[in-house]
């Protein structure tokens, strides 16, 4: 993707990246996190196209928007889009699994196959890979950093960290 704009948008997880055409987004990267990254090289800083965007992500940390209605573009394989384009309709405050989502597209055992295109969604938050758990309820990894999965969850009251083993009982 060449000629794309970017900014940085502050949020409770710190500044993120978020890069577009100027009338779509293409990614949204996370500060922290092994799949964090900054802008590419000829990508040019702009703040201007990206006003909607921090408006709904602002709102969205504030507890004040529920769906994101922002238009995007996606470069993934088939596959890859079906996982991505499937994430947009995980409800907000819910979650969901990785082999339901395999189910949903058609193949029951494509479960890592879903975990592998949700951890290369290119827009987090937006495209909620957040609302994906492992099938025990476990929070399975995260591009963004468990951190920062625990925080969308919590923010959402979609997840409760559970209690802790009493070490010291009885």
């Amino acid at each position: 993707m060449s000629g794309l704009f970017y900014t940085y948008i502050d949020s409770p997880v710190g500044a993120l990246l978020v890069a577009g055409d100027g009338n779509r987004l293409h990614f949204i990267s996370f500060p922290t996190g092994h799949k964090a990254f900054g802008p590419r090289s000829d990508w040019r800083r702009d703040d201007a196209p990206f006003a909607e965007a921090r408006r709904q992500l602002d709102a969205y940390f504030a507890g004040e928007l529920k769906q994101f209605d922002l238009a995007y573009h996606l470069s993934g394989s088939g596959f890859q889009n079906r996982v991505w384009e499937y994430l947009a309709t995980i409800p907000y405050g819910e979650t969901t699994t990785y082999g339901t989502i395999a189910g949903a597209l058609g193949d029951a055992n494509a479960s890592r196959a879903v975990g592998t295109a949700n951890g290369n969604n290119p827009l987090p938050i937006l495209l909620p890979c957040h609302r994906v758990i492992g099938a025990n309820g476990a929070l399975t990894g995260f591009g963004g950093g468990l951190p920062t999965k625990k925080f969308l969850l919590r923010l959402e009251n979609a997840w409760e960290e559970p209690p802790q083993a009493d070490l010291f009982a009885g």
